[in-house]
C-alpha cells in the first residue's frame, strides 16, 4: 500500500512539475504598461468576397506583468468592400507563446449590413519579430466560413518579446 501511495503522490508532483515548467517558459511582451498602436494590412475571404485587402488599425495596452497585451480598439478601413467588416470581440487579448510566435484571441468581425454573418471569435496564430516590430498571420480560418488569409501590423512604439 505504501508503494502504491508513493507512486500516487510522486505523479502528482511530476505532473505539477511539468505544468510549473511549461509556465516558467512563456514568453513576455514589453515594454510592460506601454499604450502603443498598431497599423498594418490584412486580407480576409468570406462567403460574400475573396481575398478582401484593407487596412487594418489597432491600439491597446501591455500588461503590468508582460503577460500579454490587449487590444481595446480597432478598425478595418480602405475602398470599396472594405467599408464592410466592423471588427469585434474586443477587447482582444495577444499572447506571447514564444519569443517568436502569438496567439490573437477573441478576434472576430461582423458587418455594417446585418444579416451578412459574422466571422469569429477565433483564436488566431501567427509570427512575432523583434527585428522588423511584426507581427503576421496567414491563412488562419475563422467559425463562419471565413478566413484572415494574411494579417502584418507594426507597432508604434516597438514592443519586443522576450523568451
Amino acid at each position: 500500500m505504501k508503494s502504491l501511495k508513493t507512486r500516487v503522490c510522486g505523479g502528482a508532483v511530476v505532473a505539477m512539475c511539468v505544468a510549473f515548467s511549461a509556465a516558467t517558459f512563456a514568453a513576455t511582451i514589453g515594454p510592460v504598461g506601454i499604450s502603443f498602436s498598431a497599423t498594418g494590412s490584412i486580407t480576409n475571404s468570406t462567403q460574400i468576397y475573396a481575398n478582401l485587402s484593407c487596412t487594418i488599425t489597432m491600439s491597446g495596452v501591455v500588461a503590468s506583468d508582460g503577460s500579454y497585451a490587449q487590444i481595446n480598439s480597432a478598425a478595418i478601413t480602405g475602398g470599396g468592400l472594405c467599408g464592410l467588416p466592423v471588427l469585434n470581440g474586443l477587447p482582444w487579448k495577444l499572447v506571447a507563446t514564444s519569443a517568436t510566435t502569438f496567439s490573437l484571441e477573441n478576434f472576430g468581425f461582423g458587418y455594417v449590413v446585418s444579416g451578412l454573418g459574422e466571422c469569429g471569435p477565433t483564436t488566431i496564430n501567427g509570427a512575432w519579430n523583434n527585428a522588423t516590430n511584426t507581427l503576421s498571420a496567414l491563412n488562419q480560418p475563422l467559425s463562419g466560413k471565413c478566413t484572415v488569409n494574411s494579417l502584418s501590423i507594426k507597432t508604434s512604439p516597438a514592443l519586443t518579446v522576450s523568451p
